[in-house]
């Protein structure tokens, strides 16, 4: 059984009158890489922010490593390193004293400040930076500086938001490496709106939206999950979408090229040869019937339609 690291129920976070999320529930197990996708304004880093301690939620809890992290605060903290979206960096500092003033604020023992500094540097690529003022490094640098002021302390589970925002395309892939490398050793929660980071560096994603989560699950089964429940057909003598869309257990339906439609539907495994059938008596001269195996950006644009507007508190009036 997997070690959970973190787990957060019902948590929501009011602004007001105005929910920036609602009943999110999550866990983080030990030896995992979280990928947490959404819009922008979805709640993703009012989410992180929570696990973090950073912000108290209205209503839920949280435990790190079995700890409360509302009754127990800083021995809960003790267990996280955080990287918010805009690291808290100190400009006029060189890599190395901002690493020395981050040790001491994470407990870390006066003797064990050098080497903890040391091997942070170490792990992030930062040991030539260590004399140079983080005013004068490049973003990606800057970035890597805020990664590891989060495992200083050697922390079981990392919170990063946005790791990779606003750097360049080599930068990106810096980082990206680099998270890897966390990841066999910490458990990892990222967030991010970029498809193809969580694809690559997930073993389980979650999709917020509109401060809800719609999907919590391992990668590998959404993809066999998906190649079920989305079917292509080929059809000469094709009737109006409309009718497509009416056919019972279809959720969507779009036209490509050449005769082909693209179905959405509900995991049945009896609805292919249903399809087929219903095709034939209908006299739409069925030609090509296969499953689609969806990739992530399909199954989140089928899950974040519409807008991505933060929900309002029950019973309030915009």
């Amino acid at each position: 059984m997997v070690e959970l690291l973190i787990e957060a129920q019902n948590l929501t976070r009011y602004y007001g009158t105005r929910a920036a999320i609602q009943d999110v529930s999550l866990t983080l197990g030990r030896g995992e890489i979280l990928g947490f996708l959404g819009l922008n304004g979805a709640g993703k880093s009012t989410t992180l922010r929570i696990l973090s301690g950073a912000l108290a939620p209205s209503t839920g809890r949280i435990a790190i490593a079995g700890i409360d992290l509302l009754n127990a605060p800083q021995e809960a903290k003790r267990k996280l390193g955080f990287l918010p979206e805009h690291p808290p960096l100190y400009p006029e500092l060189t890599v190395a004293e901002y690493l020395r003033f981050c040790a001491r604020i994470h407990g870390i023992p006066g003797k064990q400040v050098r080497s903890a500094v040391s091997l942070a540097q170490e792990k992030t690529h930062l040991t030539e930076m260590s004399r140079r003022l983080i005013r004068n490094l490049s973003k990606g640098f800057q970035q890597r500086v805020g990664l590891a002021q989060a495992i200083l302390h050697e922390p079981e589970v990392l919170l990063l938001d946005e790791p990779s925002v606003g750097l360049d395309p080599a930068q990106i892939q810096g980082i990206r490496d680099l998270i890897r490398t966390l990841g066999t050793q910490h458990s990892v929660i990222f967030s991010s709106h970029l498809l193809a980071e969580v694809q690559s560096l997930s073993t389980r994603v979650i999709i917020i939206h509109e401060g809800r989560l719609v999907l919590s699950q391992e990668l590998a089964a959404l993809d066999a999950q998906r190649a079920c429940s989305v079917h292509r057909i080929g059809l000469r003598r094709p009737p109006a979408l409309r009718i497509l869309e009416a056919l019972e257990g279809v959720t969507h339906v779009s036209a490509q090229n050449d005769g082909i439609f693209r179905i959405e539907h509900q995991d049945q495994p009896e609805f292919p040869e249903l399809l087929l059938r219903e095709a034939v008596r209908r006299d739409w001269v069925p030609f090509t019937l296969s499953p689609e195996r969806a990739n992530l950006e399909e199954i989140f644009l089928s899950l974040t339609r519409g807008s991505d507007a933060i929900a309002p508190l029950p019973g309030a009036h915009s």
